[in-house]
């Protein structure tokens, strides 16, 4: 495929990454200014709650629609929709008059935040080979980990320069550009450099109905492999660090608030190098599956050390277990290169946002377990018996690490799947 050879690939690559950095960094920005929000609009914190909730509620709602829906017509519309989506409904956000405005425009945004993830994968698929893919995949992941980065200290930092109104309408001006920039990068400019590719587009199978794809994919071991996958790595870092870790700090360790914050940090650290050291080990060997096997055993055992410990283990090692759980999350990259490398084009789409699925459920999951865990076990119990979860969470990871199938010939001969 001649967009696979063309130097503009990189184009679109640098295009869609700045995209995605920009769009991961609105989804935990607004709970930098959660109290500032409940005394603007005094509203109450089970409000703010729900905020929240119907941002993600329609993330994980529309992840197999928009994989269904990108399989067939393609991942380009979706993308730039999605942007402007993001970008309409944080403009919404930083002009809202009430608590109706705030909750609307935190729905535009999780619609939005939904294609983004499940098309980048479809867009790089069909504009890089197998073997740059997986690397790139790693890259990809940094973005998102970099995006989340830039929604704790220097977002906070820029709140606190100009107020929260101005620093969201800045970024929702530049995300709906980003849309536009997505256009032309996507659509027109390649409609011009591959003329002779615009037809075979349309010459694609007729895909089989719904319903027969959708019972397919809910037998299909692989397609439960990745699901577990995902649900082990990324829903025990993004449900427990992005809930709980501060108030674990706090209690367990008697931290102030911005020591506590830290822990995050660490976290996303160890997610940053995760993803690209992950992509390039998988690529070195060969394989995929085990060095995410081993990186799925890693984290059940970081978990298991937790727990074992009471909650509490010595601060040195507790910053060596966040780094490794962070690691875990960016290393969770390569549930997607095993997507793309045993099916077939046509289905990526809908099997990605399967797998994606996983990750957010299990992250919606541990944070509402762990809390009533919390509420029945007071003190520092609470967060021992609390850690079973995410051991167990993490050993359904590990199933799915174990039971993904790799094509005999590696990942190098993958490349001929298309």
């Amino acid at each position: 495929m001649e967009k696979q050879n063309s130097r503009y690939r990189w184009v679109v690559f640098a295009a869609v990454l700045f995209a995605y950095f920009l769009i991961v960094s609105q989804r935990t920005a607004p709970g930098l200014i959660t109290d500032q929000l409940m005394v603007d609009f005094k509203v109450t914190a089970s409000t703010i709650g729900l905020l929240t909730s119907v941002q993600f509620l329609a993330y994980a709602s529309l992840q197999v629609p928009i994989g269904l829906l990108s399989d067939r017509y393609g991942p380009n519309l979706f993308l730039i929709v999605g942007a402007l989506l993001n970008g309409i409904g944080t403009v919404m956000y930083s002009l809202a008059p009430n608590e109706y405005f705030l909750l609307v425009a935190r729905l535009l945004v999780g619609i939005g935040d939904a294609t983004i993830w499940v098309n980048l994968v479809l867009i790089l698929s069909q504009w890089f080979k197998v073997k740059e893919f997986i690397s790139l995949l790693g890259f990809a992941g940094m973005s998102g980990s970099l995006g989340f980065l830039m929604a704790t200290f220097p977002f906070s930092a820029w709140i606190d320069l100009t107020g929260w109104r101005v620093a969201f309408l800045t970024i929702g001006i530049l995300l709906c550009l980003c849309g536009f920039i997505l256009y032309y990068v996507l659509v027109k400019k390649p409609n011009q450099l591959f003329k002779q590719e615009k037809k075979k587009k349309t010459t694609l199978e007729k895909s089989e109905s719904t319903i027969v794809l959708l019972r397919r994919l809910v037998t299909d071991r692989q397609a439960w492999a990745t699901f577990l996958c995902h649900f082990g790595l990324v829903g025990t870092y993004v449900g427990f660090i992005g809930s709980w870790a501060v108030p674990y700090g706090i209690h367990m360790y008697d931290m102030t608030r911005s020591e506590a914050s830290q822990l995050i940090m660490i976290g996303l650290v160890g997610a940053i190098i995760g993803a690209p050291v992950s992509t390039w080990l998988s690529n070195r060997l060969g394989t995929i599956k085990f060095p995410y096997a081993t990186v799925h055993l890693m984290i059940f055992l970081s978990w298991v050390t937790v727990f074992l410990f009471a909650g509490k283990p010595p601060f040195y090692l507790l910053i060596i277990l966040f780094l490794l759980i962070g690691f875990g999350n960016g290393a969770s990259a390569l549930t997607f290169a095993t997507v793309r490398q045993y099916f077939p084009m046509k289905v990526v789409g809908v099997v990605s946002g399967f797998a994606n699925t996983g990750g957010f459920l299990s992250a919606v999951l541990l944070p509402s377990i762990f809390g009533k865990i919390l509420d029945h076990f007071p003190g520092s119990s609470g967060y021992h018996y609390g850690f079973i979860i995410p051991v167990i969470f993490s050993l359904l990871g590990l199933i799915g690490g174990v039971l993904i199938k790799e094509k005999q010939e590696g990942v190098a001969t993958a490349i001929h799947v298309d």
